[in-house]
């Protein structure tokens, strides 16, 4: 057997350097470069191999670590899961600040290679710096803080263990359906020492992504109890954006007419404003949505979790016969709800469906009531879109506008907050892979750092952050790697003066503003309802080296919008909006746990209502 002597460090790096995928037919490098902020753990390891690295992988210095994995969740996601960017780190802190990035790719599905250094396997020097020490165990160390949120994770204490360690890292990053963060720690003496690997061990190595074809079984039962019913509805989830089964849902949906909503993950898979798609659905959803799917008799969920936001706590679909159909290729998902399950790809489902419910002679009951409740739902977003109140500028005012410029190819970045609702709501994209969503994890400060992997995926194309004030303090580090790198970006920054979502829910429960405004301190109460802190983003951003513009009026707002578009550094448009003035719930209902004794009567209220709408959901 031939081999070669590297150090750990060294054959990770050779390792990722030969990892391809095909889908399709079509083949491509899988690992595109590594995001690093160097630490002691780290850097003279793993960091001396990427120093003297002469490859194709390219090097990227981040400013956060949980900044950093955030911006390769949004590329692998932009890049539909077929290329990734590798994140690593020094120990303790710098590993830590990545776990919830780790969680962000796990709920949602992306894979995320993580890489932290860790602290001596040898134990000798310890305790070291930055190491947690915990008496019970010698061998847990900050990094098994990744175990809960991570669909693989290994620690590799001898380096020939590298070889088992990466084959299955690979395993699960490439694998539609259990995919999401792997963590691969990396103790940093281990890092260093050398061994005599195989040769082979570093031959290109093609992970071939397989479409799951569904049984003939699955199929007679698909069709059994679709022609049993008169008034189904379909969802479009995430798994139909990566399965690229847009087109095949809709000469589904259009053979068969049967109306379609979207997921926050499933949305732009198929245009606005095809006559059966009603948009967003859920607690985040449309009217249109909402009312036809609380009438339908059966759900039929392509590629989605069915998380409670989908679902209005499975609150939403009302029909005392409605029954539930799943085509996804991962079978956890699939089995929510009851449901009776297809367990493979979406495009190759829906192509066979087709054709054997067409065989059946399948036709839904529905009549005008599809093309009714669209309008009707049109003519709202158009309303919402032209509000000005007198006194600034509502947020759903600035979307109409933001709506018209910025052309539809334009790419827009949303996670947490109101705009989360709002765009699922609101936005009409007509291109594929123009709405990217995170709202598996909804992780306040994805926005920015994604929006720089959005636009590393797509260089071509203006990439928009539509993000709050809250979010962004919250985290934008990365918007400076943006300008280091020359990846143009455009942060539009919704400025509420809090967390207006949040505020909201806490009014709609009877409980007063408390903790959810930007606000001083007042003396006499003791708490944080004094005057609003002022904050200009744009000057904080221009400080960083963006190009930036603040907006108080429409007129302003278009003028930023229209002079962004022609820079060509990142940019910042900081929107100061009226607080309140983002959309509400449209016939959908969230479940959240509201005290059963209080001394506010409001309170007691909530509750009551909150006991009597629990009654309405679904038990599975």
């Amino acid at each position: 057997m031939k081999t070669i002597r590297l150090t750990m460090g060294q054959a990770l790096l050779k390792f990722l350097d030969n990892q391809y995928v095909e889908f399709d037919g079509a083949v491509n490098k899988f690992v595109k470069g590594v995001f690093t902020i160097f630490g002691h753990g780290i850097v003279v390891g793993f960091g001396e191999a990427l120093e003297q690295y002469q490859g194709d992988m390219v090097v990227y210095q981040g400013k956060n670590e949980q900044g950093m994995a955030h911006a390769a969740i949004g590329y692998a996601k932009q890049k539909k899961r077929r290329e990734i960017i590798a994140c690593t780190s020094s120990i303790g802190p710098g590993a830590l600040n990545m776990v919830t990035a780790a969680g962000t790719a796990t709920v949602n599905r992306i894979p995320l290679l993580l890489l932290p250094g860790d602290t001596f396997a040898c134990r000798q020097p310890d305790p070291v710096l930055q190491q947690v020490e915990n008496p019970a165990s010698i061998s847990i160390t900050a990094n098994d803080a990744f175990k809960p949120v991570s669909r693989y994770w290994d620690r590799v204490v001898r380096p020939e263990q590298l070889m088992t360690a990466m084959i299955n890292a690979m395993r699960v990053l490439t694998d539609p359906a259990d995919t999401g963060a792997v963590t691969i720690c990396l103790p940093q003496d281990v890092e260093g020492e050398a061994y005599d690997y195989p040769v082979e061990f570093f031959d290109k190595r093609v992970h071939h992504i397989t479409r799951r074809i569904p049984t003939r079984g699955e199929l007679e039962r698909a069709v059994a109890k679709t022609i049993t019913k008169k008034k189904p509805v379909l969802i479009c989830g995430g798994g139909v954006v990566y399965s690229e089964a847009g087109n095949e849902l809709i000469k589904f949906a259009e053979k068969f007419t049967i109306p379609f909503c979207e997921t926050q993950a499933g949305k732009g898979a198929t245009p606005w404003n095809h006559g059966l798609n009603l948009g967003g659905v859920g607690v985040t959803g449309g009217l249109a949505a909402n009312k036809i799917a609380a009438e339908a008799d059966l759900v039929i969920a392509v590629g989605t979790r069915l998380s409670d936001f989908t679902t209005a706590s499975k609150w939403l679909f009302q029909n005392p016969d409605v029954e539930f159909l799943a085509i996804n290729v991962n079978s956890f998902d699939a089995y929510k709800m009851n449901a009776m399950t297809v367990i493979a790809d979406a495009r190759e489902t829906l192509l066979a469906f087709t054709a054997v419910l067409e065989a059946a002679g399948y036709k839904s009951a529905y009549t005008g009531e599809i093309a009714a409740t669209k309008a009707e739902w049109d003519k709202e977003v158009d309303r919402l879109f032209s509000i000005e109140p007198a006194n600034g500028l509502s947020q759903t005012r600035a979307l109409g506008e933001i709506a018209k410029m910025i052309g539809d190819d334009a790419i827009v970045v949303g996670s947490a907050g109101s705009l989360p609702g709002d765009l699922q709501r609101l936005w009409r994209p007509v291109k594929p892979k123009t709405y990217h969503m995170e709202y598996g994890f909804s992780c306040m400060g994805y926005e920015v750092n994604a929006a720089l992997g959005a636009k590393m995926a797509e260089p071509q194309q203006e990439v928009y952050a539509m993000v709050g004030d809250g979010s962004y303090l919250m985290l934008h580090s990365e918007l400076v790697t943006s300008i280091q790198e020359g990846y143009k970006i455009n942060v539009i920054l919704f400025d509420n003066c809090g967390f207006g979502c949040i505020e909201n829910l806490q009014n709609s429960k009877g409980i007063s503003s408390f903790c959810t405004q930007t606000k001083f301190r007042d003396p006499a109460t003791g708490r944080l309802t004094g005057p609003d802190v002022p904050i200009s983003y744009a000057e904080c951003a221009k400080g960083y080296g963006a190009k930036t513009y603040t907006a108080r009026t429409v007129e302003e707002l278009t003028t930023a919008l229209a002079s962004a578009k022609k820079d060509t550094v990142s940019t910042l448009i900081d929107i100061k909006v009226l607080p309140k003035t983002m959309t509400d719930g449209y016939e959908s209902w969230w479940r959240v746990g509201v005290p059963e004794v209080s001394e506010n009567p409001n309170v007691v209220k909530a509750h009551e209502l909150l006991v009597q709408e629990v009654g309405k959901t679904k038990k599975f």
